[in-house]
């Protein structure tokens, strides 16, 4: 039998300690936030020889649920939504996207106070979104202004926001230069060397972009982010960008580790140069357009992604759906559909199905009801799991700073 207090702990080992007791501490909260951060147990718990192994091969996220999904800004300079998290990416069926995203519609319900009637609706809603976008055989994408419900609502809000706006929530003014705002709750404040050693590799890294003083680092702190990442060597950056104060940029440098869910497929997977590489690569094939700034980068000879620093803000906020379902089922159409273009996108690439693999697939109907008891056979995976790891974290199994 797993032990999953074990399990987790061993798979956090070596995080930053102060990050770790937040992960630890949010994971306590709900099964929703449990299965957050928790990717690598999902996986490690999927039952074998079940419907997900007869599903064509696609490059996925690796991480799919309901809060992996926002809207940011392309290297073209527009808006976009669309998937939004690869650290956990690599060629696997590419029904362990779809098993993920049900199995979060269904642990989420009670957060979002749903029956478990209108939960299973979002799911068949998300299998037949999903089937009906790989009929169609081509990839598409969701643009502002075809962009309907809660994810228009969320284009619209973008507009109402200036990049003076998103600066002033993370920094401070002094003066005409800014700094970072060293809040504890979005970043802690970094040690001298470090912050050396950064300010020194993003000098480096300058020298090779056309324009070298768009990197200028004027402030750096460890960022605080996500829930399955936090603990991950990670630091927020303020860059000079078009010109202080309001024209800074704000980036963000994260340590890529192994992908987590690869190990659990048996799908052979590709060499890469490194782990960023990896992370990087399938996010650009897989997005329609690819996030500004996004880099694969070496610092301190450890692999690290690079990119702008997303709003928080820029994510769907589902509790909003006012007890509307159609609301919900329409950012749950959208989000499937985005799965499946994703797979077409990144179709035919090592090893992945091509298109008529995919359009055939979405054909069938075999697989579709099975899916959903596979997800509903996930939850309670999960919610069993969530409640051992909470006598756990009040026995004080998890209290990384006594260990520390």
């Amino acid at each position: 039998m797993l032990d999953v207090a074990h399990e987790i702990a061993q798979f956090n080992a070596g995080r930053d300690p102060e990050r770790l007791a937040m992960k630890y501490a949010r994971m306590r909260t709900s099964p929703f936030v449990f299965l957050r951060g928790t990717c690598h147990l999902f996986y490690r718990r999927l039952p074998k020889g079940t419907v997900l192994e007869g599903s064509p091969h696609a490059w996925i996220c690796g991480d799919m649920h309901l809060e992996n999904f926002g809207s940011y800004k392309g290297d073209n300079r527009l808006i976009y939504f669309d998937i939004n998290d690869f650290d956990e990416a690599c060629l696997a069926p590419c029904l362990f996207e779809m098993i993920r995203l049900l199995s979060s519609v269904l642990v989420a319900a009670d957060d979002l106070k749903l029956s478990r009637a209108e939960a299973l609706a979002l799911c068949h809603t998300a299998i037949d979104s999903y089937a009906a976008a790989l009929r169609f055989g081509k990839a598409r994408w969701i643009e502002e202004e075809t962009a309907e419900g809660m994810v228009g609502e969320l284009f619209a809000a973008l507009h109402q926001r200036s990049r003076a706006d998103h600066l002033n929530r993370r920094t401070e003014l002094e003066g005409k230069k800014r700094a970072l705002r060293i809040d504890g709750k979005k970043a802690l404040p970094v040690t001298d060397d470090a912050r050396s050693k950064i300010v020194e590799f993003m000098n480096d890294f300058a020298k090779r972009e056309p324009n070298p003083a768009f990197y200028q680092i004027i402030d750096v702190a460890r960022r605080i982010a996500g829930t399955g990442s936090l603990g991950v060597d990670r630091y927020v950056m303020l860059a000079e960008g078009k010109g202080s104060p309001d024209g800074n940029y704000l980036l963000d440098l994260k340590l890529a580790l192994p992908s987590a869910t690869a190990p659990n497929v048996k799908t052979p997977q590709p060499k890469w140069s490194s782990e960023a590489e990896r992370v990087v690569e399938i996010q650009r094939r897989d997005q329609v357009v690819s996030q500004a700034f996004l880099h694969a980068v070496e610092f301190e000879k450890r692999p690290y992604v690079l990119r702008g620093l997303q709003p928080s803000e820029d994510r769907v906020a589902l509790h909003n759906w006012n007890g509307k379902l159609p609301r919900l089922e329409s950012v749950v159409r959208n989000m499937a559909e985005l799965i499946a273009w994703a797979h077409f996108r990144s179709s035919g690439r090592q090893s992945s199905a091509i298109a008529d693999d995919l359009i055939a697939f979405g054909e069938h109907s075999k697989w579709r009801l099975p899916l959903i008891d596979l997800a509903a056979q996930c939850e309670a995976q999960v919610v069993s799991d969530w409640r051992t790891y909470c006598e756990a974290f009040d026995r004080g199994a998890f209290d990384v700073k006594a260990k520390s």
